[in-house]
């Protein structure tokens, strides 16, 4: 049941941070929906070795690279489906930022409902 909660916590975020996102269009709840699941393994696959590879940038950078990294995961998923699209590098960027912020917010409503 926690899985299905998550999965569609996941798609009114992506769905409420590419509504606030000029530049950034989702076609309806479920390719927002696909979007997130999508963001979800491209970040644990691709994101993650990216994230190794560029280890020593990201310290240098204090963690910049990897928020770079985030953003180029959402320009990989614009490239992936149909139903999800961006305007460019910037567009995702704050995209990213938007969504950031709407998970960490549902993460501790969350976390504040499990004790």
């Amino acid at each position: 049941m926690r899985i299905i909660i998550e999965l569609l916590l996941t798609g009114i975020a992506v769905s409420v941070a590419a509504f606030l996102s000029p530049g950034v269009r989702v076609d309806g709840f479920l390719s927002a929906l696909i979007a997130g699941i999508l963001l979800a393994l491209v970040n644990a696959t691709v994101g993650t070795l990216l994230r190794i590879f560029t280890f020593p940038v990201n310290i240098l950078t204090l963690g910049l690279m990897s928020f770079v990294i985030t953003v180029l995961m959402v320009l990989l998923v614009d490239a992936m489906m149909k139903g999800f699209e961006t305007d460019g590098f910037w567009a995702a960027l704050l995209f990213a930022l938007i969504l950031a912020v709407i998970k960490m917010v549902f993460s501790s409503l969350t976390s504040d409902r499990d004790r």
